[in-house]
């Protein structure tokens, strides 16, 4: 017999009611009832009351929705913004689907810097071989050959990728307050080679299934073959047990994924002796934890200004316990709102760095940190 799942809520409660009252029953005799409510549970009448499946489109026609001219993202039908709770009590689901839109967005994006902004993509490691994973950045024409300045963005942890500052801005506000654009478009007016990083884009995601066939399909071939029978046994029903909680954790049964990095370099002393002037926003670094030594915490203080939410005027300034670089207000207490409302600010910021130190040539260098969240919606 099965157990409907009306019945779930209360059948647990009859059961350590009934045993409360005959005072003799033990904790087996406990257990044994309580996978006997679950032996009876039936598995598939609890799937078909969960959310539907994870389909939606991949294009922003599919999803009826386009950018005005003002660069807002409205509905093509009833030029409404954008509705997160498409549908009611099912909150997973809305957030796949703005997850879904997301992606979208982001490669919308990366067609406005070659379109837009006149950027080239570039494959990086410059020197990878064909199998290796590869990321890529933007650049303008001049960026490896302007011998005035270069201005180089970067943008924080979390979803966004080349180009954004906040997906929730760029789908809720506009493409001005949420994109690199308007950085990218006054940075090459006033004469500066650009240089839009990705760090995000740091490795590529592979299924878990299709790489584990790959590394044991050749393991245990010397093995005897009573072992190998009794280990396949074990494995099969190890799978079994997994992939029955497994219902209940992920009943839209999305595929596991493992994460290949793409290789990364640093170079400390080429940032400290090129860069002249770095302008971050809301950014969450820690010179203790990163471990940063004497030097790099002396050239910060030297060369770096944190734009962070605060509900003081603009450029107002803000204490702060770590001594890594001088704080002041973005002028907006909204975390995702900073790069976009001190952004003359930090053309100016950058324009004084400049001027100081015109003789030496060395490159502006913008950086966008985000605080680590679930997601912004």
């Amino acid at each position: 017999m099965s157990i409907s799942l009306s019945s779930l809520i209360f059948l647990p409660i009859w059961i350590n009611m009934a045993q409360m009252q005959q005072g003799g029953s033990n904790e087996t005799e406990q257990t044994a009832a309580l996978k006997d409510l679950l032996s009876r549970i039936d598995l598939d009448e609890l799937m078909k009351k969960d959310e539907p499946p994870f389909d939606f489109p991949d294009t922003l026609e599919g999803f009826e929705y386009a950018f005005n001219e003002k660069g807002q993202l409205r509905h093509i039908k009833t030029g409404e913004p954008f509705v997160f709770n498409y549908r009611e009590d099912l909150h997973r689901w809305n957030q796949k689907r703005y997850e879904a839109l997301g992606e979208i967005i982001t490669r919308y994006v990366y067609e406005l810097l070659e379109s837009d902004c006149n950027l080239k993509k570039i494959s990086i490691p410059v020197d990878a071989t064909e199998s290796e994973p590869k990321s890529f950045i933007f650049m303008s024409e001049d960026a490896l050959t302007n011998p005035q300045k270069l201005m180089v963005l970067i943008h924080g942890s979390g979803v966004v990728r080349a180009g954004q500052w906040a997906r929730r801005l760029i789908i809720n506000e506009d493409l001005d307050s949420g994109t690199q654009i308007p950085f990218i478009k006054r940075a090459m007016d006033e004469g500066y080679g650009v240089i839009v990083l990705n760090p995000n884009e740091n490795y590529i995601e592979v299924e878990k299934q299709k790489m584990h066939k790959q590394s044991s399909s050749s393991d245990g071939t010397d093995e005897p073959a009573g072992k190998r029978e009794r280990r396949d046994k074990v494995s099969k029903e190890t799978k079994k047990r997994r992939d029955f909680y497994e219902k209940y954790r992920n009943p839209q049964k999305e595929k596991e994924m493992m994460q290949l990095f793409i290789r990364m370099i640093q170079r400390e002393a080429d940032v400290k002796s090129k860069v002249t002037a770095v302008a971050l926003t809301d950014s969450v670094h820690n010179v203790w934890h990163q471990e940063a030594g004497k030097t790099i915490r002396e050239w910060m203080r030297e060369n770096c200004c944190n734009w962070v939410s605060s509900s003081e005027p603009l450029d107002t300034s803000v204490e702060s316990m770590l001594p890594d670089c001088p704080r002041v207000s973005a002028g907006t207490d909204r975390h995702e709102l900073t790069s976009w409302k001190s952004f003359p600010s930090i053309f100016k910021f950058f324009a004084e760095a400049s001027e100081a130190k015109s003789s030496s040539q060395k490159p502006a260098l913008t950086r966008r940190s985000h605080r680590i969240k679930h997601e912004e919606l």
